[in-house]
């Protein structure tokens, strides 16, 4: 059992566990004891001094080691003749702490003094004036004037680029060390460092590209001063201009909580516009930090090249059209196709936009698909984690297994969360043909060769089944020593998690991988329980809830184009991940297309209908981990519809019921489909205590991420009998000599539409290229960075050749979403275009 310690901070009691830090003890009871390079999520180091209180310790006796009690029978306090930091001074029984002293205060000017000698006087024209820890402690503590010429202040540069994104104000900086610890500690990215020793020290960058990470952003939110700001933010509003609304990022399946800060603008008539986006505090999800790309990759939302009106094509070409006249011609049609209407939608979808697509397709008779490479969501539907599941709590006697996913890439901070994960003594087992940043962390590791994913996962079990009388998969062996080692691991743990993903595998292969995973969780009774599972990395943010309604992808979309008289795509775009489809769809009889963007799918529709992205609306998200949580909107925008409300019209013109507002269309999904049974918006507002607590008055405890306000969102529930186990069929890839299998992978940054268009990541996105071992580029004689080509599907591919150690022996990396049509294995031929380098 814990132990409790009780002590008293500026008169108040308040017992806390034993360990605790003062200044956390303080916050506990609401007692704000300044900082600038404390942070409750990392360790202390006392650098800046800011946090200066009076500390009482009650007098031991030595001989006894009872207590020396006062004539009054309480303990005798004795103070130190020193000041001492709250930041790293752990509590004791009977300890008094008095922060309010004038000796405390007269510590805590003094630092401010000197901390301010060589700060410049910018609060009028600095970026954090108004959220400025520094700027709201001087007017707290500090001096009312400065014994310091400004003459004699230190002059360094200023708007620094660290890198394209990230901005150093020299002179602003009080080395507090925040950012470098946060960059070194937290996420393991030590690409920033002091320089210099003194007064000239500074923050400096030691990558290329600089500041080189994925999570650069969350400096400038724990930056208690102006130093740090993000390029899209600097010079472009101040704090109390701002509105903020509560957001979900739509990147990945993690689901990360935001906040949208808007400001009107005489630029856009008068109109909100977005300024930046910020972490809102989920402990469950995404603590207070988010990825780059989620902080970043909004710009797409206003950018120029979204469509503005419906279009529907007319003598061959696509013409502006008004609302009621095309949605009647799209219903008139949609009715005629009847059972040969084929609605494919995405998971960049809201729940509230999938169940309406649904509903509109099941009405008409027609089939409703998910536009996706990856299988599995009816069997997380069934043994996916559930209520109470927190990856925060995985610790000792919990076992992380993560298979055919480079999570760094594909899910930036369920990558983060594994990592803590293992530093509170979490083992993690990591399965995967090459190398990845996950590594550094594994206890142990299991490679395999591209196309053994699901005949791995089963070899684990047959490896038991002697041992333990699991049940045996038919056909596999049980595998070598690694496999072995793994499956005992596994076997043994409290807590089990699983990570799939589908690293160089097409949708069937994948299916097979959760099905292998299911049958793991199952034999090794780690289902239905809190904190084990099956966690999927999905493509994109809402792939889960389009399998918890029903929806099946599709594998051969060639073929169902053409038993299908009318194609509604929503939130796709078929062919440009797959120029081979570019026939099908001009073949087709009838396309409707509706997205944000003039897609290649879209230029070949016969009508186009722009949809709202998640800034103008609202509605729900289905994570990978089964939470459903709200986002609001941000702005409004009439010219444009949100993605269920359209469907709702056009069903209304075809006789069916849809409801057209969000909340109606969620009650309508808690009746009708299982898992979210006695879900509602109420509950999805529901909050409770987090620590640490953020967003408060005091900016400088826990730097400037949002409290949330607005709900920590609820888990699915899951079905009350596990699934009987499937033994899945595992082929072997056959690779002709003197070929290359080429397999996808996936990169945070890509051409995507909904980040290419935020132009600002540019610079991180790479060109098209793949990636093969030096040995086979020597074997084939192609020098590293010469203009290759490849055909796939009879598309030929032109593209530029890297050579990484990394990249096992016979087989091609690809890159998703980078231009090149590969979404499964497949073999290739490589032809050299030119020596030149790129």
């Amino acid at each position: 059992m814990e132990k409790l310690v009780s002590l008293t901070i500026d008169g108040i009691q308040v017992t806390v566990p034993a360990g605790t830090l003062i200044v956390n003890a303080a916050k506990k009871i609401g007692i704000d004891i300044p900082v600038f390079c404390y942070h409750p999520k990392m360790e202390p180091v006392g650098m800046c001094r800011q946090c200066l209180v009076e500390v009482g310790r009650t007098v031991i006796d030595r001989a006894t080691g009872q207590p020396v009690l006062e004539d009054d029978g309480q303990p005798k306090i004795q103070f130190g003749a020193k000041l001492e930091t709250a930041c790293t001074t752990p509590v004791s029984e009977g300890m008094v702490v008095i922060g309010t002293s004038e000796k405390a205060a007269k510590g805590r000017k003094d630092i401010l003094e000197f901390l301010l000698t060589s700060h410049p006087l910018d609060c009028p024209i600095c970026d954090k004036g108004g959220e400025c820890p520094l700027q709201n402690l001087t007017l707290r503590y500090g001096p009312g004037q400065s014994r310091f010429n400004y003459d004699e202040k230190m002059h360094l540069a200023k708007h620094y680029p660290l890198g394209e994104l990230i901005y150093l104000d020299r002179e602003r900086c009080i080395q507090c060390g925040r950012c470098v610890r946060f960059q070194a500690c937290i996420v393991d990215d030590p690409v920033i460092g002091f320089y210099s020793r003194g007064r000239s020290t500074q923050i400096i960058t030691n990558s290329e590209p600089g500041f080189d990470s994925y999570f650069s952003g969350n400096t400038t939110d724990i930056c208690p001063v102006g130093a740090l700001t993000t390029a899209d933010f600097r010079f472009q509003a101040r704090p109390w201009e701002l509105c903020s609304t509560a957001s979900i990022c739509t990147h990945c399946p993690v689901g990360c909580n935001l906040t949208i800060n808007l400001r009107r603008e005489a630029s856009a008539n008068g109109d909100l516009v977005i300024k930046r986006i910020l972490p809102r505090q989920n402990e469950g999800v995404n603590e207070i930090w988010i990825c780059d790309k989620g902080r970043f990759g909004y710009h797409f939302t206003e950018s120029k090249q979204r469509i503005t009106q419906p279009l529907v094509r007319r003598e061959g070409e696509l013409e502006a059209i008004g609302w009621d006249e095309v949605l009647s011609y799209v219903a008139e049609n949609f009715i005629h196709a009847g059972k040969k209407l084929l609605s494919l939608g995405s998971g960049r979808l809201s729940n509230e936009d999938l169940f309406n697509l649904k509903e509109l397709s099941d009405g008409l008779g027609g089939k409703s698909a998910l536009y996706t490479h990856m299988g599995g969501g009816d069997l997380v539907s069934q043994v996916g984690v559930g209520a109470g599941t927190n990856l925060s709590e995985l610790g000792k006697d919990s076992v992380i297994l993560v298979v055919a996913s480079d999570l760094e890439e594909e899910a930036p901070l369920w990558w983060l969360r594994v990592k803590q994960a293992t530093e509170r003594g979490a083992t993690l087992i990591v399965a995967n043909p090459r190398q990845t940043r996950l590594d550094r962390y594994t206890h142990q590791v299991v490679r395999y060769p591209y196309g053994s994913e699901t005949a791995t996962i089963l070899a684990m079990i047959n490896s038991l089944s002697a041992k333990q009388n699991f049940p045996k998969a038919p056909k596999f062996q049980s595998g070598g020593e690694a496999i072995r080692t793994a499956a005992e691991t596994l076997t043994g743990a409290v807590n089990l998690i699983v990570f799939y993903g589908s690293e160089g595998m097409g949708l069937d292969a994948s299916q097979a991988l959760a099905q292998a995973c299911t049958n793991l969780l199952i034999v090794t009774n780690h289902t239905h329980k809190v904190n084990n599972g099956l966690i999927p990395v999905w493509p994109r943010a809402n792939d889960q809830a389009a399998w918890e309604m029903g929806y099946t992808p599709i594998t051969d979309l060639k073929d169902v184009l053409q038993k299908h008289e009318a194609i509604y795509i929503v939130a796709a775009d078929p062919v440009g991940d797959d120029p081979s489809l570019t026939d099908a769809f001009k073949q087709a009889e009838f396309v409707v297309v509706q997205d944000l963007f003039l897609t290649e799918t879209a230029i070949l529709a016969d009508v186009v209908l722009p949809a709202q992205p998640f800034t103008e609306r609202d509605g729900t998200l289905t994570s990978g981990e089964r939470r459903v949580q709200r986002f609001y909107p941000a702005m409004l925008n009439y010219d444009h519809k949100p993605d269920y409300a359209i469907t709702a019209a056009i069903g209304k013109l075809a006789g069916l019921l849809l409801e057209e507002a969000p909340l109606l269309i969620f009650n309508r999904i808690a009746e009708k489909i299982p898992a979210f049974k006695g879900l509602s918006y109420k509950q999805l507002a529901q909050v409770g205590e987090q620590w640490p607590i953020i967003g408060r008055d005091d900016l400088y405890y826990g730097g400037s991420s949002y409290e949330n306000a607005q709900g920590l969102g609820m888990h699915l529930s899951l079905p009350t009998q596990v699934p009987p186990l499937a033994w899945p069929q595992a082929p072997a890839l056959n690779l002709p000599e003197g070929s290359l299998l080429a397999v996808p992978i996936t990169l945070l940054y890509d051409r995507g539409q909904t980040i290419h268009q935020s132009q600002l990541l540019h610079q991180r996105t790479p060109p098209a290229h793949i990636a093969v071992h030096p040995d086979i580029a020597q074997q084939f004689n192609i020098p590293d960075g010469t203009s290759v080509k490849f055909t796939v599907d009879g598309v030929l591919v032109e593209t530029i050749l890297h050579s990484s150690e990394q990249v096992p022996l016979g087989v091609a990396l690809v890159p998703r979403s980078l231009g090149m049509p590969i979404s499964a294995p497949v073999v290739i031929e490589l032809q050299v275009m030119s020596e030149v380098k790129a």
